[in-house]
């Protein structure tokens, strides 16, 4: 990068998932090693780096406006536009007032060089690849405020579900070296870090292309000292195998029982119509598992409401599917159209109203069955990895070993350590 960036600051805006927030992190690495620093919260910007998400049509509305509001808060900054929504929909991100840069999935990690093109030109770049060939996998680790670190090992997918764009934003599946990953932990360690969840697009798919297995990954991990705790992000339920469940239990030195697993719908019906690779009976046995070998597991579930072909029948089978099943918290989100997914293509358009009805009702399910694992906790002797103060300071909060959220009065030594706690309904957290 030319001298004249040296005394640039630059701002970060992060949309999305996890992943995105450790790419972004990554991203002002390799801009603070050319040194732009960060700006601080009332410098103002020279570069704008906005990291977008496209999962739905409301990510990408919010990627608009908040492109919009930068340039009228920053009218002489740079903006790079880039993630999800860049790629796929270039042209648009390319004509947001202020825009000067927009960098596909491909390119996010070789920004400096674009921004260099920007200020020997002064000429608008748009710079994306063919998702079909992104093939390279580019390693990203992210902390952020908290004590947790966000460690990417897996990026893209070959699933092309009906409803989804992802592997059109991401590309192909790709995975880093178990060699290099595990490097990164052992530094997360050196910084003192303590908590590393383990992300990616698709993780379960991890080494299909290297020739390594997740569960390799996993042990390596496992051996590195002075990380205390791992996390799966998410994981798909026909790649969570009997041997990496069966290992997590008995064998694990740091793996947490905390388990991320998307079911999108309880109607087998409904997932043949998504291309999901598993059945109702496969899901099923997969959570009956996990509750026979880690009674006290958190196990959240993701949850599309009222996607194509979802008739009133459909829906029913799949709630009653979905309360009968022992996990402990939804994550739901309403079925949103993407331009150019084969599920467009499917009859039985749910309307809005009816989808926002199940979003209530899944949401009530999810309440009742929180509540109740939470209940079945207290009293429970547990380990909480303190992180940063809330509430202005004044208490500390922090998650038990199966993601119980405790809150304490502050005592400053204890953040980014791990202390014993008696659960109660004193100290669990009403935020969750």
């Amino acid at each position: 990068m030319s001298d004249n960036t040296t005394s640039l600051k630059a701002a970060y805006h992060t949309l999305g998932c996890k992943l995105n927030f450790s790419e972004t992190s990554t991203i002002g690495r390799i801009l603070a090693s050319r040194g732009i620093v960060r700006a601080g919260e009332t410098e103002r910007p020279d570069i704008i780096v906005v990291n977008t998400c496209s999962v739905t049509e409301m990510a990408d509305k919010k990627g608009r406006q908040l492109v919009r509001r930068l340039a009228r808060e920053w009218p002489d900054a740079t903006i790079v536009v880039t993630g999800c929504y860049a790629q796929l929909k270039p042209e648009q991100a390319a004509s947001l007032p202020g825009v000067a840069i927009v960098l596909g999935s491909n390119e996010k990690l070789r920004i400096s060089q674009y921004i260099d093109r920007w200020l020997e030109t002064r000429t608008q770049q748009v710079v994306t690849t063919p998702p079909l060939e992104i093939r390279e996998f580019m390693p990203s680790c992210e902390r952020g405020d908290r004590t947790r670190y966000f460690l990417k090992v897996q990026d893209g997918c070959d699933y092309f579900c009906t409803y989804c764009t992802i592997p059109y934003a991401r590309g192909r599946s790709r995975s880093g070296r178990i060699a290099d990953i595990t490097d990164i932990a052992r530094q997360v360690a050196d910084e003192g870090g303590r908590e590393i969840v383990i992300t990616g697009v698709n993780i379960g798919d991890f080494g299909r292309d290297t020739g390594e297995s997740l569960l390799d990954l996993l042990r390596s991990l496992d051996s590195v000292e002075g990380i205390e705790r791992y996390r799966i992000s998410s994981i798909e339920p026909n790649l969570l195998t009997e041997e990496i469940l069966r290992w997590i239990a008995s064998e694990a030195r740091a793996f947490m029982p905390h388990f991320h697993i998307p079911l999108q719908a309880g109607s087998d019906a409904v997932l043949r119509l998504m291309n999901r690779r598993y059945d109702t009976a496969l899901f099923r046995s997969r959570i009956e598992l996990i509750r026979r070998l880690i009674p006290d597991a958190f196990i959240g579930v993701d949850v599309i409401a009222g996607a194509r072909g979802e008739t009133e029948e459909e829906w029913r089978r799949g709630l009653e599917f979905i309360e009968s099943l022992p996990v402990t918290r939804l994550h739901v989100f309403p079925y949103s159209e993407r331009p150019g997914t084969s599920a467009l293509r499917i009859g039985h358009i749910v309307s809005q109203e009816e989808k926002h009805r199940r979003v209530s009702e899944l949401m009530r399910v999810s309440a009742e069955k929180h509540a109740a694992f939470v209940s079945g906790q207290t009293g429970r002797e547990a380990h909480v990895l303190w992180e940063s103060p809330s509430h202005g300071g004044r208490m500390m909060h922090g998650f038990t070993e199966n993601y119980i959220r405790v809150e304490a009065p502050l005592e400053p030594e204890l953040i980014n350590t791990v202390t014993g706690v008696t659960l109660s309904a004193q100290n669990i957290s009403a935020e969750q």
